[in-house]
C-alpha cells in the first residue's frame, strides 16, 4: 500500500507544482477581488408599458422579474462563497507546496549527511 502512494508521489511533477503555486494563488486573489468588488445590483424597474396596471400579463411579468432577480441574487451569493472557498484552497495549496519543498530540502540534506556518515563508518572499519 505504501509503495502505491510512493509511486503516486513520485509521478507528481513537483517542480511544476511549485512553479505554478504562486500563479494559482494570484488567480484566486484576482477572482476574489472581482467577485467581492462587484456586488449584486438589483435590476431597475422598467417603465410601465401600454398594458393596463391590472392586466394579468403585467402581473405575471412582474412576478417573473422578481423571481429572476431573486435567483440572480442567490447565484451571486453562491459565486461569492465559491470564490471565498477557492481563495482559501489556493492559500492552503501555496502553504502545502512550501512545506513540501522544505521537506524535500531536508531529505536531500539528510541523505547527504547519511552518505557522509556511511563513508566515515566504512573508512573507520577498513582501518
Amino acid at each position: 500500500m505504501a509503495i502505491g502512494w510512493l509511486m503516486v508521489l513520485q509521478s507528481v511533477p513537483w517542480a511544476d507544482v511549485i512553479k505554478n503555486a504562486p500563479k494559482l494563488a494570484d488567480g484566486a486573489k484576482k477572482l476574489w477581488d472581482a467577485v467581492a468588488g462587484a456586488p449584486a445590483q438589483p435590476v431597475a424597474a422598467s417603465p410601465a408599458s401600454d398594458a393596463a396596471p391590472g392586466s394579468p400579463n403585467l402581473a405575471a411579468l412582474e412576478a417573473r422579474t422578481l423571481a429572476l432577480e431573486a435567483a440572480v441574487s442567490d447565484l451571486h451569493n453562491q459565486m461569492f462563497a465559491s470564490s471565498e472557498l477557492i481563495k482559501a484552497l489556493a492559500e492552503q495549496n501555496t502553504q502545502l507546496v512550501q512545506r513540501v519543498e522544505a521537506n524535500r530540502v531536508r531529505v536531500v540534506w539528510l541523505s547527504a549527511a547519511t552518505g557522509v556518515f556511511l563513508l566515515v563508518a566504512i573508512a573507520a572499519w577498513l582501518r
